[in-house]
């Protein structure tokens, strides 16, 4: 039974059509391709949403561009009370500006760092005061706020592996801790938001990588650890949507390029030189233009996390290409998978 469960999401696939090394061989983005677990009372559905969604508040990191500033105007939109965390709040700048200009009770942009513990500690204390009701705490935190980057490990500096972990892992870490009290009281909901690369590594993408497979494992020990407390952790795992959240320019992905050749030892660029250099930053681009601009797959499965009475604990908002090749690399020796994907 469990063999033809399984089976059935692949029943819908043209084995002809499958190009296991290119990822833009024509597969159109899936709306809502997600795979959950069986809870153990059985299936989850769509329909069975919380009540009083109202006067639930949720509090997304990260709302400056992208999935952040989306999902607060979805979120909005379903009638939930909006705390939209933004890094350039303070400047005027970015999503803050939009997000104000609503105009509604209901939407709240908070200047919010989450590398910087002091602004973070204001953060709390401005959505205690804030609440209509602070011992019935917070219902939702969305960790959305993350940053990206490419580069081979020769090519890559502690320093941007630095900076990459402290906003995509710690800048996670660090938020949920703050905010875990208020959801507690609530018995709300986490939502973190993960990536296909939290489940499998790729070339030249290890600082990103590294930062993402740490969120999957801290999800998963606060998962086990809020259980008894009533609290839900989901963790949301999108595939290539790059070109739909802006994330790299053409022209940004030259200039990452141009000063990670400049800042590389001498020994490396004579070793590898610059031809071998010019073809991975190529792969990059064409990696970036081959992504999905439809987001709402992603908005929709953060959507459902929230509001669903049993949330799924893992989402796969990503194509049929990227599904299959995430389960084969994590489910198939790394010797198959490694020869099929890499080599």
């Amino acid at each position: 039974m469990l063999a033809t469960k399984l089976s059935r999401p692949l029943l819908s696939f043209s084995v002809k059509a499958l190009n296991f090394k290119d990822p833009g061989n024509g597969f159109r983005p899936v709306q809502k391709f997600s795979f959950p677990l069986l809870s153990p009372c059985g299936s989850r559905s769509y329909a069975n949403e919380v009540d009083q969604i109202g006067s639930r508040a949720v509090l997304i990191t990260g709302c400056d561009s992208g999935f952040g500033f989306a999902l607060a105007k979805h979120l909005h939109d379903k009638g939930f009370i909006i705390y939209a965390g933004c890094l350039q709040k303070d400047k005027g700048e970015g999503g803050s500006k939009e997000l104000d200009a609503m105009n509604s009770d209901r939407m709240r942009t908070v200047q919010l760092n989450v590398c910087d513990s002091k602004e973070m500690d204001r953060a709390v204390e401005h959505v205690q005061n804030s609440l209509e009701d602070p011992e019935k705490g917070l219902w939702g935190l969305v960790n959305n706020a993350g940053i990206s980057t490419f580069g081979e490990v020769e090519f890559t500096s502690m320093d941007t592996y630095m900076e990459v972990a402290e906003v995509n892992l710690w800048g996670t870490v660090r938020t949920t801790k703050a905010f875990l009290p208020l959801i507690r009281r609530s018995k709300g909901r986490v939502v973190n938001i993960s990536s296909m690369m939290g489940r499998m590594g790729s070339p030249a993408r290890s600082p990103y990588c590294i930062t993402k497979f740490g969120v999957e494992a801290f999800s998963d020990c606060l998962r086990y650890e809020m259980q008894p407390q009533g609290v839900m952790v989901s963790i949301v795992e999108p595939g290539n949507f790059i070109a739909g959240t802006n994330l790299y320019s053409p022209e940004r992905i030259k200039a990452i390029a141009d000063k990670m050749w400049d800042e590389l030892p001498e020994i490396v660029r004579k070793d590898y030189g610059r031809k071998y250099f010019d073809e991975q930053v190529s792969k990059m681009e064409s990696y970036c233009n081959s992504g999905s601009r439809d987001t709402s797959p992603v908005i929709e499965s953060v959507a459902h996390a929230l509001t669903a009475t049993a949330p799924y604990t893992r989402y796969h908002p990503m194509d049929y290409y990227w599904w299959l090749r995430m389960q084969i690399m994590t489910h198939m020796p790394a010797a198959i998978a490694d020869r099929l994907y890499v080599y």
